[in-house]
């Protein structure tokens, strides 16, 4: 994600905006009676599934005892009306015997509940949906639920990060936001540590756009109404869906064997915004030569202008701008930034959210080195100026574990890259450079955490670097100038 300078110094976190172990126990008073057995003595014990993921930043986002295999969704919006209905098919594995489980979903009313093609009985509580079977599910076995629900999509409003989610437009709607948005618009386990594939089938209004993530699988029409297809192949983390539905200048094409789609919404004039975009595919390939190949089935980007929303978000294969990026110009930095969450953020995601600045650290250090391509400033001039001129909250604030509320604080970006340049100055170029190319390598499709990273670096360069990352990560004053090891 890329804030405004504005959002960062008003500390608007801004939105909504080793693996985690999926919680897979609830309370022994959870317990449902045996509902099979694995042997005559044995009673198997079905239990519901947890709340949550296990974040301690956030509680209650996600949920426990399953994995999500694949989603479906299939919706159809009308602007006029401001009305959702949608059916979504989540396929997953059980990770323990479960009598019942959660999907997040906000607001929407569910009409119908099958699992496995049965009736199932379901019940509310806020954001979170109860889905009881009508017998358990076997750990390791896998099952399908279809979700079918209605109603006017709301936004998530949430006191620290702020507004996102679905949001209705004049002529439109927009469903976008971190650290979660995926569930105003569809039932889902919204926490990072829980990859997917996806397929979108979005039915609006003839004359309409509706983009997606991943390769566009083409639309048809009838009734007055276009359905768009699209299908991202690549595991990926709830919060990076989205939709966007309205009116757009489409350019199409192909890079490398790969579709290539962007959309510019009609509401600006053609200019920055759509040659900004345009350079997506040679920005894309400066990175693939520092981060090794592009992860993703597609290329493209998004450039709404609505003014709730003043940030950038690397939405997988696609991501969406804020048309304020281009207000000055063309605007490359933040097109570099998005795209480098394709690598760090996107292909390579957290487990847990404190772990941001593995994906805003790397990614704005991504622009430095853009930046340096592109003939401005050289990473290391980049490192000076902040080092030298970051305000005090930079160094007060641990990017390695900021809280919650400055989960998108300035110190995650700036203080992040500056961490992503020690290292380099630390281990060299040569043993740098591999440390990024074998992290999106090893990682790829997976989810990652600080230890992890500490540990390559180590592996790699060949170097004890716990006293370079405690200082940059977890310290609370300005650290030395790095120095090679």
């Amino acid at each position: 994600m890329t804030l405004s300078r504005r959002m960062l110094c008003a500390g608007a976190g801004l939105l909504l905006a080793g693996t985690l172990g999926l919680a897979g126990c609830g309370s022994a008073e959870d317990a449902a009676p045996a509902a099979a057995t694995t042997g005559p003595e044995t009673p198997r014990q079905f239990i519901l599934g947890a709340p949550g993921a296990g974040d301690a930043y956030f509680p209650t986002y996600g949920n426990g005892g399953y994995d999500v295999i694949a989603y479906t969704v299939k919706v159809r919006y009308d602007p006029a009306k401001d009305r959702l209905a949608g059916t979504t098919t989540v396929r997953a594995a059980a990770t323990t015997d479960l009598s019942a489980f959660n999907l997040d979903l906000a607001g929407l009313t569910v009409r119908s509940v099958t699992v496995d093609g049965a009736p199932a009985k379901h019940r509310r509580k806020g954001d979170e949906l109860t889905i009881t079977p009508a017998s358990g599910l076997i750990a390791g076995n896998g099952f399908a639920a279809e979700i079918t629900y209605e109603g006017e999509p709301e936004p998530l409003r949430n006191e620290a990060l702020g507004l996102g989610g679905f949001l209705h437009t004049d002529d439109g709607a927009i469903a976008l936001g971190q650290p979660e948005s995926a569930s105003t618009w569809f039932p889902v386990n919204d926490h990072p540590s829980d990859k997917a594939t996806y397929d979108f089938e979005i039915t609006v209004p003839d004359g309409l756009t509706a983009v997606s993530n991943g390769v566009p699988g083409g639309k048809s029409t009838a009734g007055g109404w276009t359905t768009w297809k699209w299908s991202e192949r690549n595991p990926m983390a709830s919060y990076l869906s989205m939709v966007v539905i309205g009116e757009f200048r489409i350019t199409r094409g192909e890079h490398r064997g790969r579709p290539v789609f962007h959309a510019v919404t009609t509401d600006l004039p053609e200019g920055a915004a759509d040659r900004s975009i345009a350079d997506t595919v040679e920005v894309s390939d400066y990175l693939e030569s520092v981060f090794g190949p592009y992860p993703f089935g597609a290329y493209g980007g998004v450039v709404i202008s609505d003014p709730r929303i003043r940030y950038a978000l690397e939405t997988q294969s696609r991501p969406v701008y804020a048309a304020s990026f281009f207000s000055r110009g063309e605007n490359t930095g933040v097109v570099a930034h998005e795209l480098a969450h394709q690598w760090f953020g996107n292909s390579v995601s957290v487990a847990r959210w404190q772990d941001i600045w593995l994906n805003e650290g790397l990614a704005t250090y991504a622009e430095w080195l853009w930046a340096e391509h592109d003939g401005g400033r050289t990473a290391g001039q980049e490192f000076d100026a902040r080092y030298t001129g970051s305000p005090g909250q930079v160094w007060r604030t641990p990017p390695g574990d900021p809280g919650a509320e400055k989960l998108f604080s300035e110190s995650v970006y700036q203080r992040g890259a500056m961490t992503v340049h020690a290292l380099r100055v630390a281990v060299g170029d040569k043993a740098f450079f591999e440390i990024l190319k074998t992290w999106a390598t090893q990682k790829r499709d997976a989810n990652a955490t600080t230890a992890e990273f500490v540990a390559l670096t180590e592996r790699v360069s060949g170097k004890q670097l716990d006293e370079l990352f405690e200082a940059w990560l977890h310290g609370t004053r300005r650290p030395a100038r790095p120095e090679r090891l």
